[in-house]
């Protein structure tokens, strides 16, 4: 099947493509242990995902008294995480099987993420993803991260596109509200989904709502073709 022009599709990363938020959780609660911090749970750990890791670590600082420069934790939490990430990352099934379809037919693709771009490169090569996407944008790039538009935009400049023709998938409350600043359509799988009613959700071309569990390749890619076919 070929695929309608003026389409192009951006992945976020961590959550939607890759199943890393593990990764992250125990980059931080490692992190937060060697300062005396050692009840932070996974429950604490929802409520960062989505947004660039500086930021998770700015608001650790006001919420921990963590009281090293912004930098330093930046660093050393890249350098944990980084340390995870190159030996125990997993790529969501159909979100691969989502990727071969849209390379056959030559679909533009690429990778809008809040991690640091070394995060991003370790993540892509050691999944083998990097042979499909050759575009891909840190926060760390532009001036604001998610829920800002930036990473969307410098995406579809990347990439040659104009924002209308773009489609974002996203995980992540602050990703649907950035692609929808973005003046993006958005395919939202939620890794929480019990944040399924959530308006940013709802603004969504396709939700589906009980995340990667119901997530299928072909249902999708079907949407994108179909709504790239409908748009103007």
């Amino acid at each position: 099947m070929s695929t309608p022009g003026g389409l192009a599709v951006v992945f976020d990363l961590d959550g939607t493509l890759v199943d890393s938020e593990p990764n992250y959780f125990e980059a931080a609660r490692r992190l937060l242990a060697a300062r005396g911090v050692t009840d932070y749970t996974w429950a604490n750990h929802e409520r960062y995902v989505g947004i660039s890791t500086r930021e998770t670590l700015d608001l650790f600082k006001q919420r921990y008294g963590l009281g090293a420069p912004l930098d330093e934790l930046l660093t050393e939490t890249n350098d944990r995480y980084l340390e995870l990430a190159r030996t125990s990352t997993r790529v969501h099934p159909q979100m691969r099987k989502l990727v071969e379809l849209l390379a056959g037919d030559r679909v533009p693709m690429a990778v809008a993420s809040g991690s640091s771009p070394e995060a991003i490169a370790a993540v892509l090569s050691g999944t083998g993803l990097d042979s499909w996407f050759g575009t891909a944008v840190s926060a760390d790039e532009v001036a604001n991260g998610k829920p800002a538009p930036d990473v969307f935009l410098e995406a579809a400049r990347r990439l040659g596109v104009s924002p209308g023709d773009c489609v974002v998938l996203e995980d992540a409350v602050p990703g649907a509200e950035a692609a929808h600043a973005a003046g993006m359509r958005c395919v939202a799988v939620p890794s929480v989904p019990a944040q399924a009613d959530h308006p940013a959700f709802a603004r969504a071309g396709l939700l589906v709502r009980g995340g990667q569990a119901e997530f299928t390749a072909r249902a999708a890619y079907d949407w994108l073709t179909g709504s790239a076919a409908a748009s103007p």
